[in-house]
């Protein structure tokens, strides 16, 4: 385990174990970025959108993996759904996050 792992936690790990546990993944970008490509099975909730959408992303009962086209807007919506009370992670830019699935 690296330095940065132990710091900042191994992300791979945790996309792992999120996984594993059913995670539902959700698009930040906006509806013509996701529509232009995606990660199959995701689903588009414009981070714009999120605050308003939080009783629905809990009654799903699953973590969550936020994603967009850098990461930028991702970790501002993991931030938002975990002072929610949602247990959520920022899997950062959605293609990257694409070939870690």
């Amino acid at each position: 385990m690296g330095l940065l792992d132990f710091l900042l936690g191994n992300k791979s790990n945790k996309i792992e174990d999120f996984k594993d546990r059913g995670a539902i993944i959700i698009d930040v970008r906006s509806k013509g970025e996701y529509d232009s490509g995606a990660i199959p099975g995701s689903k588009n909730i414009p981070l714009q959108n999120i605050s308003s959408k939080i009783n629905e992303i809990k009654k799903w009962d699953k973590p969550v993996i936020t994603c967009c086209a850098s990461g930028m807007r991702s970790g501002s919506a993991a931030t938002i759904l975990k002072s929610n009370g949602v247990e959520a992670m920022n899997g950062g830019g959605w293609f990257s996050l694409s070939n870690k699935l």
